[in-house]
Order: structure tokens, then sequence, then C-alpha cells
């Protein structure tokens, strides 16, 4: 039986796609073979992933399929990948990937299961890049045919699809398949080696921490753009919102959950532990037009770690407001400063990192397709997983104006911001929060 035949064959099982994961491995480790990548998501951020993971590593790989809710979004991505195009903040400029695809037509697949068209299509690796509500459903059924994974982040919208993720998480490591997420910062050169001077003691007891995503407003025209389209009736809701996701809660998490998740990641990462309570409050003051959905344009929260750890978070999304994405660390010893290109250290243990920083949206994929190669299992999808949670308990707290325990939401909040039905038609978009009101689930 061919790789190809045997692939298509075990997909069939859980028993056959652990043995599929085995089967890659030996052969990536070995250098004899070509590694299929399949695309879920083709906006944006899933075409520069996928111009990131082509041209990450000299080792043979192909883009297989594409998969998208939209055929216009998948011509788009495919046309960008084969002619090039401009770099922007999270890709660098590149020229034509043709020859680092194979994806005709009928491996170019539309509609709410284009997702696990892609994984049967004989892919081995697949990015995940839809808005963030999909993400629990596809990364289930890509550890369910053994499929290797790079999401994005954030992995989930509410405290269900936290959990899908995290017995998903489990299982992808029980077939020692390898995953990693698009928290890049943990694939940096200044953050790696700041944050492990901390991890060593050089601020003593971390005591407190700030971490910042303040920027000016998103998606300003393009969110007229699709709200004028929708008035005319050429959208219906499903796909008015699908289109417009950043601004539709159930969708994207909102701004705290989508985007801050960076943040707060690394103080996750730098503290190595959960919050235990998580209190926050926010509000709407400039995003009142229809087109911008039902989200906040700005958060406050506080999280309280183990030994009274205090870490205060804050981020918004409004026009003439102050740029600061950063985050800061108070020790007994000293005190951290981070931020996307520098860090240092002040106090007992001065340091600040002068090496090289490669771009970590490619170091990300460096790593996964090298674990992929070697087989070692390499696996973020837990970790992506606790810090959403922190991320969707901080939006819980500011919409409802209630105090929770991390544990509480991750154990036993009901939260589930899925649609009845997944298909093109009416969805009444829910009303915004009001912390008081709304009631805490």
């Amino acid at each position: 039986m061919s790789r190809r035949s045997f692939i298509q064959k075990s997909a069939l099982t859980a028993s056959g796609a652990a043995l599929t994961s085995a089967l890659r491995q030996g052969a990536y480790a070995a250098g004899s073979d070509e590694l299929k990548i399949g695309l879920v998501g083709c906006g944006g951020r899933g075409t520069g992933a996928a111009m990131q993971a082509l041209t990450a590593t000299e080792y043979p790989v192909k883009l297989w399929a594409m998969g998208d809710l939209f055929a216009d979004q998948i011509k788009a991505s495919h046309t960008m990948l084969r002619s090039g195009a401009e770099g922007r903040y999270d890709r660098s400029s590149f020229p034509s990937l043709s020859e680092k695809m194979d994806v005709p037509e009928e491996r170019r697949f539309t509609g709410f299961d284009s997702f696990q068209k892609v994984i049967d299509s004989g892919i081995d690796m697949v990015i995940l890049a839809t808005p963030p509500h999909f993400r629990p459903q596809h990364f289930e059924a890509a550890v369910k045919a053994g499929a290797h994974v790079f999401m994005e982040k954030p992995v989930a919208v509410d405290p269900v699809g936290i959990r899908r993720i995290m017995e998903a998480a489990e299982e992808s490591k029980r077939k020692h398949l390898s995953v990693v997420a698009g928290t890049q910062r943990r694939h940096q050169n200044h953050y790696q080696e700041i944050i492990k001077r901390v991890q060593d003691g050089a601020i003593g007891d971390i005591v407190a921490g700030q971490c910042y995503w303040n920027m000016g407003p998103l998606w300003v025209e393009d969110s007229k753009r699709y709200w004028d389209k929708y008035q005319t009736g050429e959208w219906s809701d499903m796909e008015y919102q699908c289109r417009n996701w950043l601004f539709h809660v159930w969708l994207s998490g909102d701004h705290v959950c989508e985007q801050h998740v960076h943040n707060i990641d690394i103080i996750h990462w730098a503290l190595g532990s959960n919050p235990v309570m998580v209190m926050g409050c926010g509000g709407r003051q400039e995003r009142v037009q229809p087109q911008y959905g039902n989200g906040y344009d700005h958060f406050a929260t506080e999280f309280e770690f183990e030994n009274e750890v205090r870490v205060s978070s804050m981020c918004r999304q409004q026009t003439g407001a102050s740029h600061n994405v950063s985050e800061r660390l108070v020790g007994t010893k000293g005190q951290v400063y981070l931020d996307g290109s520098s860090g240092r250290i002040i106090g007992e243990n001065p340091y600040e990192y002068d090496g090289p920083n490669v771009d970590p949206y490619v170091q990300e994929h460096v790593v996964l397709i090298d674990s992929i190669r070697n087989g070692d299992g390499f696996n973020e999808a837990g970790q992506v997983a606790r810090s959403t949670l922190s991320a969707i308990a901080g939006r819980m707290a500011a919409y409802t104006g209630r105090s929770m325990k991390w544990d509480w939401a991750m154990q036993r909040s009901a939260l589930d911001l899925r649609p009845e039905s997944y298909e093109f038609g009416d969805l009444p978009v829910d009303p915004v929060a009001v912390p008081g009101t709304t009631k805490i689930v």
C-alpha cells in the first residue's frame, strides 16, 4: 500500500490516525518525505501563516489544500501566495511561492465543512486561522485525523470551547502530535532570554505586574464597507457577521481575547501558573455605530495569582489613544520591561538583550516543522488554552461586573456562544453587555 493510500485509509479510525502520525514522523525524521500543508482560514493572517510555513525551512514542504467559508477569500489568498506581496506587521514581503504550491480547484474547499475536507485531503499539517470561534471544532477534527497543527490564538471564545481544546490537547499528546500556537512572542529571542532570567531568579520573587495592548481603532473602513453590503441585502446576518467577525463577540471573543491574549500569555509564562481570581471592567465609548457589532472598545482587568501577586491588564482600541503594547514585571530584586522589539532588567541583576531577533512569525513554524520531522511531539495547545481562558474570564468579569475564580471559569462556567446552527441566514446580534445587568453564566 502506498503512503498516500495508507493515510487516506487510516484517517477513518482513531487508531489509524495514531499510526498515520507515527508514520509521518518517521518519514520526516529520515528526511525522505514532503510535508503537505493544509490552510483553513484564508484571510490575511492565514495567508501570512501559510507563507511563513512555506519559507521557514529548506525541508520539502507544499501547500496542498485550502479551505474557507468564502470562495473569494480562497481566490485572493491563492493569488497572493502565487504572486508575492508587500510586507505588513505580521509578515515580511515575499516573492512568488508557486513552486511550493499544488492546490488545484478540487482541493479548494468552501463552506462550514471546508475544514474537514482540507483535513481529509491527505495533508500532514494543518494551519487553523479562521475566526477564533471555530478553533475548538477544527482542532478536534485535526487531532482526530492525526494531523500536526499550527493554530492561531486565541483558541476559543468561551469556557466551553476551552474545555474542548483542553480535551483535544490531551489527545494530541497521546498521539504524539506536534502543535504550535500563534503566540509568537514565545519564539522571540529577547522574550526567551528575559523570561529565562526571570525564572532563574534575576528579579527575585515576582510581586506584581502589568500588561498592555493600547492602540487606535481597527478595521474602520472595512467594517463600514461590510455594513454597506449587509444593508443592501447582499449578505445574510450570518455572512455579514462572519466577514466582520472582529466586532462580533461570538466569533472573536472581543479584542481582550483576540488581541490582548498575547500580553496575558507573557504573564502566564513568567509566573508559570494560572490566576486565582479575575475581576475587570470595560465599556463601549467610541464604537456606538451598528457596524461595530456588540464588543467593547476598552477593558481593564486585574488578575490575582498565588501569594497575592496582582497583575493589572489594560487594552483599548480608540482613536487618538496613546500606543502601548508591552509587559512589566516587578520583583523583590528588580523589574522587567518587555515589548515587541526590546527587553531589559533593572535592579540587582541588570541585563539588556542586544542580540539578534529572528522573525518570530517564521520561527514558530521552524519549531513546528522541526518537531514534526524529529518526532519529539512539541505541543503548545494546553498553555495557549490556559492563557486564552484568562482573557475570556477578564471579558466575562467586565461584561457582568462580577469577579470570579479562574478555576470556576475553567471547570463550571456554562457559557457557550455557539449559534443554534451553522448556515447562512438570520442570526440576531446579542445586545451589548451591561455590567450589573448581564448575567454571569
